[in-house]
């Protein structure tokens, strides 16, 4: 039971800054509008509760740095909080607080969100915070050598001496030979010790611009009153005028399996297969978000039912689609039974992937995965905060922010031919990275022979 428990947080911890699908409620009122810098503003209206939400996504995560500047969208997350000129050193955190609110940041691949939740009568508090940080954060030489150290640490804690915290690492670099994905947000940390503050203020000038951003402000506003304190906090900040860093979606389509062997500080070996899959928001991505559910979406999905359950191949086994912006990946994870050759688990797993490439799902099965889908659309879709990562997301990624009313549609619009279809189109042995993740003790018995 305590190596169970351990698997699951496990599992936590590899899918934390992944983001899973995003729940959207099909009856979001908002508004949105340019300001004359480039500042994209979302203004969403519900007064069910004294609460708002200020938040500001940029367009830049880890695909936007140079390949010999890895690292710098997460570093920036963390310098974000050391103030500014008006605001003193880590008292973003106390302003919020003392407000009764609460606040905090996340990095993807594709962007960084930053997030203040405040008593309704606070509102401008977070305006003026949000624009601060915007406008004239401080980077200087303290807060730099502060936080390297602390993205440092944070990479050596939870990357490189946590058992199975190099998975996303090791995959990404295998599956990715162009695309910057092939880099995780965490970076190298050789590349953020050795960053001049010239790298990083440039990074800063570039991507911290009203242009490259969306402020969204959700919950119990009055439209007017917000606009005005938009145009007071917001308006004056200048627009950048850098070239902003745009990969292309750029790499190849593959045709071989890459398979491989990763010895790690671990008791269990674990499988991972990761198959190239399409953009998030193109249709094929819906219905790989449904393949995915049905091969591992709870206790009654086909891998879990037959390999966990019945055959007692596996201890624990999920299936992970990336929502990444531009094409990525859907990982699945697997952890053998106790005394189960992993190869004989991968065979298992291989064939109820072929199931569904050569037969259709049942009406039943399609009709809960849409069931699924719909309800866990609109509960997330319940909290102000989540409503304004969505609204941010899509205008963000798509410059559709309507779409958060359509994403239930896409999903109800997948057929079962759609399931099979993407199974036989990427979920193909020749489009994907496999990784055997084996203790250290097996390498050393493989050496001694």
């Amino acid at each position: 039971m305590k190596m169970k428990k351990l698997l699951t947080l496990t599992f936590g911890v590899l899918v934390l800054g992944i983001f899973s699908i995003q729940a959207q409620n099909p009856n979001i009122q908002f508004e949105e509008y340019n300001l004359d810098n480039g500042l994209h503003v979302i203004l969403h209206e519900d007064h069910s509760t004294p609460i708002v939400a200020v938040t500001v996504m940029y367009h830049v995560g880890s695909k936007n740095e140079r390949p010999d500047l890895t690292g710098f969208a997460h570093l920036f997350e963390h310098l974000m909080f050391e103030g500014s000129k008006n605001i003193g050193r880590h008292e973003y955190s106390e302003y919020v607080e003392k407000a009764g609110g609460t606040l905090n940041a996340n990095t993807s691949n594709d962007r960084t969100f930053y997030y203040e939740i405040l008593p309704k009568n606070q509102l401008e508090l977070g305006m003026w915070l949000e624009s601060e940080r915007m406008l004239h954060a401080k980077i200087d030489s303290v807060g730099i050598a502060t936080q390297k150290k602390v993205v440092v640490e944070e990479k050596k804690q939870n990357y490189d001496n946590r058992p199975y915290g190099s998975i996303m690492i090791e995959t990404m670099k295998r599956a990715f030979k162009k695309h910057p994905y092939q880099w995780t947000t965490i970076g190298d940390a050789e590349h953020i010790k050795s960053a001049t503050p010239e790298d990083i203020k440039n990074f800063y000038n570039t991507f911290y611009v009203p242009n490259n951003a969306v402020l969204t402000i959700a919950g119990d506003i009055n439209k007017k009153e917000t606009k005005k304190l938009v145009e007071k906090y917001f308006a004056g900040i200048p627009k950048g005028t850098k070239e902003i860093r745009r990969p292309e979606p750029n790499e190849p389509i593959k045709h071989k399996e890459i398979r491989d062997t990763v010895y790690d500080n671990i008791r269990l070996p674990a499988i991972i297969q990761a198959y190239h899959t399409p953009a998030m928001g193109t249709k094929d991505y819906y219905a790989v978000q449904m393949l995915a559910n049905l091969l591992s979406g709870g206790q009654s999905s086909r891998l879990h039912k037959n390999l966990v359950d019945e055959k007692q191949l596996a201890m624990q086994i999920m299936a992970i689609p990336l929502p990444f912006e531009h094409p990525g990946l859907s990982l699945t994870f697997a952890f053998p039974n106790v005394g189960v050759d992993p190869a004989k688990l991968e065979k298992a797993i291989d064939k109820e992937v072929t199931k569904v490439r050569k037969e259709l799902i049942s009406d039943r099965e399609l009709q809960k995965l849409k069931n699924q889908f719909e309800s866990r659309i609109i509960n997330q879709n319940t909290s102000i905060a989540q409503r304004a990562t969505n609204l941010s997301r899509y205008y963000t990624y798509f410059k559709e922010t309507g779409l958060i009313n359509e994403v239930i549609d896409k999903y109800n619009s997948v057929t079962k031919k759609d399931i099979k279809r993407v199974a036989n189109k990427y979920f193909r042995e020749d489009n994907r990275v496999v990784l055997y993740y084996l203790p250290e003790s097996e390498k050393t018995k493989q050496e001694s022979k």
